[in-house]
């Protein structure tokens, strides 16, 4: 393994974050000393919200745990991001078995090119049904997603997507 095992980063869009997300970053931060959590690009997404706008809403929906930071990486290899922040661990929150399909190849592929390891971590099956485009859809009709993202998330989301946001 390189890099640092108690470090770990957790990876995805977060376009917006979801209680979903705040639940495997909480559960991260009990597992390892320090949790990044990298804001990537995606090519393939439309974003509502800038990195930096990402950022800064993650940073206000997880102010209540230590050990958590929150940063904005573009458009990047994850074993990249492991290298600059000197992390040993991919943490990777999994819904289910197309999650798991999905990211399990991307897996074996970051640990033969850089031998940084990844820990699938399961949804709480509460919040397993989450995901930020399906927020997005539903609060871009109308519908209360007030549950389903933190309380930073609810008032700058509601407003972007009457603005004409994704």
């Amino acid at each position: 393994m390189t890099g640092n095992p108690r470090r770990c980063v957790c990876p995805g869009s977060y376009d917006p974050i979801t209680m979903g997300h705040v639940d495997v970053i909480t559960r991260a931060s009990a597992l390892y000393d320090e949790v990044v959590v990298a804001v990537l690009g995606n090519p393939d997404k439309r974003d509502t919200f800038s990195h930096d706008e990402r950022v800064e809403l993650i940073r206000q929906a997880t102010s209540h745990l230590t050990g958590v930071r929150a940063a904005s990486f573009g458009a990047r290899l994850i074993v990249d991001v492991c290298r600059e922040v000197d992390a040993g661990v991919i943490l990777k929150g999994i819904r289910g078995e197309v999650d798991y399909g999905y990211e399990l190849p991307m897996a074996l592929m970051n640990r033969e090119m850089t031998g940084v390891e990844t820990v699938f971590l399961p949804a709480d099956p509460a919040l397993s049904h989450y995901s930020s485009s399906l927020i997005r859809q539903i609060a871009g009709y109308g519908g209360d997603v007030a549950a389903m993202v933190p309380e930073a998330v609810l008032q700058p989301l509601t407003q972007r997507l009457r603005e004409g946001g994704s």
